[in-house]
């Protein structure tokens, strides 16, 4: 298993702490994230990830080897680019995190209700399976181009209800992922918002995804990211793997084809 240096690992708490205290500014970010360079503490996850890939669970007691992510069973290498896309066998366009999740019911024998159970971890957990099998799977596809598929009426009706529900306004205050995400120069809290309508900002913010959060030290997936997002909303939970879900990350995904996976990432 791979390790940090020393000086990465000592330093770390501190740097966590002059973080929180300092004002949440792209250059204290930037600095940040050199000072981690390509030590990213995603690795550990990643490594977790393979294991349980690799380890038999569930009532039938088999690994996830024979998982099929769209490129045939067992093959990881590149999948995570090219989702979401559609499943024959699921007879529904599947982002990763509902993939895997119809490969533990249907292989594992594990069932929907345990699954959904945890699929996030909560501030101040160890991390999840979920999260953990995303990282792993996700770091497969870093350096390949996002390339969702568009070719069956379904990925391309997905596309369209993701557009529809970035623009969709609701909740207590009205918002939508527009608000925030519609144009370019926005921020709060002194954070800066890409505008995810347009090409670079999508392909900035998408491939990113999975990341490391680093004021909650934890991987987070794209899927949590669409969660929390409809939380800051005040908008009803979104659900892992839904089709409002898949809808959204297909939306930002065909937005930002082309561009390069840098998954997982390293956020504040």
């Amino acid at each position: 298993m791979r390790r940090f240096s020393n000086t990465i690992l000592t330093g770390l708490p501190m740097l966590l702490w002059a973080l929180s205290a300092l004002a949440d500014t792209d250059g204290v970010f930037d600095e940040y994230r050199a000072m981690f360079g390509d030590e990213n503490p995603a690795i550990f996850v990643i490594d977790e990830g393979e294991e349980l890939w690799l380890t038999a669970a569930g009532p039938k007691a088999v690994t996830l080897e024979n998982c099929d992510l769209g490129l045939g069973p067992g093959v990881v290498e590149g999948a995570y680019a090219q989702l979401p896309r559609y499943f024959q066998d699921a007879q529904r366009v599947q982002d990763l995190e509902s993939r895997l999740e119809y490969c533990m019911i249907h292989l594992q024998g594990r069932s929907a209700a345990d699954i959904h159970a945890r699929p996030y971890s909560l501030r101040g957990d160890l991390g999840t399976e979920m999260e953990a099998l995303v990282a792993w799977i996700a770091e497969q596809s870093r350096g390949l181009p996002i390339a969702p598929g568009q070719a069956h009426v379904q990925e391309r009706n997905a596309y369209a209800l993701g557009e529809s529900l970035f623009y969709y306004r609701a909740g207590p205050h009205d918002f939508s992922c527009a608000t925030c995400h519609g144009q370019s120069g926005k921020r709060i809290r002194l954070q800066a918002l890409p505008d995810l309508t347009g090409h670079d900002g999508a392909a900035e913010a998408y491939s990113s995804w999975p990341a490391y959060r680093i004021s909650q030290g934890l991987v987070r997936t794209m899927g949590w990211r669409m969660r929390d997002c409809f939380r800051q909303q005040r908008m009803p939970e979104l659900i892992m793997g839904s089709e409002a879900s898949v809808a959204l990350q297909t939306y930002l995904a065909v937005n930002a084809a082309g561009a390069a996976m840098a998954a997982p990432g390293l956020k504040r």
